[in-house]
């Protein structure tokens, strides 16, 4: 059977680091290549009672089709915590519930991109949102970042030749590189995107992260009329519940309902009532307290061994938050190259290069610190500082 497919699945990329986890499902590999929050930290029992509760005070309500935009006392909860953590004024109407993050860059891409429409992204751009974006078949225009955030000159220069539809990035802890961007440039982005008719898609999905230093605005805050902000539970509360949001001006979360109604009529209206009432009867703060505390401990127990073990031409970035530090080789050393061997060691990363739209990213690679005891960091990198020390020579 000759199967007939539509020509865009040919120019999808398949997820390089779904590809990679098969690899480490031999528990005997030490892995630093999934982006995964610690179950160790997941609320087991108190996501087990929130249920209970739900499942015995509203059953029929909780197990029945809903509206598209979801359960209106969540999205209370999302607008209040806009308001406490950032001081923005976010009406629960302009905010939809989605499955996950992933699903929320994937309504963007229905509503926004055309073929060959200009889309500007980070580089390194967060993998989820290139392949999302990538089924819709853009021009992908990358933005080189900074250790301070993106290059400011190469980003306007791309909205003054291209006008691109949107502008996707993780301003707190980004994926996968894990630099923050600094208050100037949050400004500066913002200064130069107002009143030009490119969207800048916030994915905020690790701010609330932060275990070292003060927060930051979000971006939203100098550019209200043409941001979207992009939010999920998986990191602060369980991934497997598959729950994130979007916070988008009227007109554009209107097109937002149109495409998630064409999707799936509705997110998962259980998962969304558990959650809410997770929210409402237990301390939000002590729980992201437990997980600051924990990534904490896991970063500064990373870094350490890095500068122990690898080798000196090796540089890496020192996030204040998030789950993901990013480490660039010596010129001519490749990743690729480095994660054979590193396997062949039981240690596993992800190689840099998915993470570009340019070809870029040959000596680069993305570590994981959120799951993974500190006893299995220390063993890892030194392994990975071995395969290094081979390889550089």
């Amino acid at each position: 059977m000759a199967y007939r497919f539509a020509a865009r699945m040919g120019k999808t990329p398949r997820s390089f680091i779904r590809e990679i986890l098969r690899v480490t499902k031999d528990r005997s590999i030490i892995s630093f290549a999934g982006g995964l929050p610690n179950p160790a930290l997941f609320p087991v029992d108190a996501i087990k009672e929130a249920a209970i509760d739900v499942l015995t005070e509203k059953p029929t309500e909780a197990l029945q089709y809903s509206t598209t935009e979801g359960y209106l006392p969540l999205r209370e909860w999302i607008s209040e915590r806009y308001q406490k953590r950032a001081g923005l004024s976010i009406p629960p109407e302009n905010i939809l519930i989605t499955n996950g993050s992933q699903q929320s860059l994937d309504l963007i891409g229905k509503i926004c991109i055309d073929k060959k429409s200009p889309v500007a992204i980070e580089k390194p751009g967060y993998l989820g949102a290139i392949q999302a974006f990538s089924l819709y078949e853009p021009q992908f225009h990358p933005v080189g970042l900074e250790l301070d955030g993106p290059d400011i000159a190469c980003l306007e220069e791309i909205v003054r030749r291209y006008s691109p539809q949107i502008f996707y990035g993780v301003p707190n802890f980004q994926n996968p590189s894990g630099i923050t961007y600094s208050d100037e440039k949050r400004r500066e982005v913002g200064e130069m995107l107002s009143g030009t008719d490119t969207l800048f898609i916030e994915d905020d999905a690790y701010g609330e992260l932060r275990f070292r230093g003060d927060d930051l605005p979000l971006v939203h805050q100098f550019l209200p009329e043409n941001g979207i902000i992009l939010g999920s539970f998986s990191k602060i509360i369980a991934p497997g519940m598959r729950m994130g949001w979007i916070a988008a001006p009227q007109e554009i979360y209107e097109k937002l309902i149109t495409a998630k109604q064409a999707s799936d009529l509705h997110s998962n209206y259980l998962s969304q009532l558990i959650i809410h009432q997770f929210l409402a009867s237990h301390d939000i703060e002590s729980h992201l307290r437990l997980i600051r505390d924990s990534y904490r401990r896991q970063r500064d127990c990373m870094v350490k061994a890095m500068e122990e073990f690898f080798p000196q031409e090796v540089t890496f970035t020192r996030p204040d938050g998030g789950m993901f530090l990013w480490a660039t080789l010596p010129d001519g050393i490749s990743s690729i190259d480095l994660f054979e061997l590193a396997i062949r060691k039981k240690v596993a990363f992800v190689p840099g290069n998915p993470f570009y739209t340019d070809g870029g990213g040959s000596s680069s690679l993305r570590l994981n610190y959120s799951n993974a005891d500190p006893d299995s960091i220390i063993e890892g990198i030194r392994r990975l500082g071995e395969a290094m020390k081979s390889l550089i020579g």
